[in-house]
């Protein structure tokens, strides 16, 4: 990902103001926050730390 352009097109987003950019991230960050709290706790200990085996034949 070219994060240069990525922060560009989120300040050009929010008007030039790299202030309400910020302030945008933050409130994105927190709701994706609040999602991962939500779904935590249905995902096993061993899966979250990666001791899964993929099913044979995926990739």
């Amino acid at each position: 990902m070219d994060w240069e352009l990525a922060a560009d097109e989120v300040i050009a987003t929010c008007g030039g103001d790299a202030r309400e950019a910020v302030k945008a991230l933050l409130v994105i960050n927190a709701s994706l926050e609040r999602e991962v709290a939500l779904w935590a706790p249905a995902v096993s200990y061993g899966f979250r730390r990666g001791w899964h085996r993929r099913k044979r034949g995926t990739d």
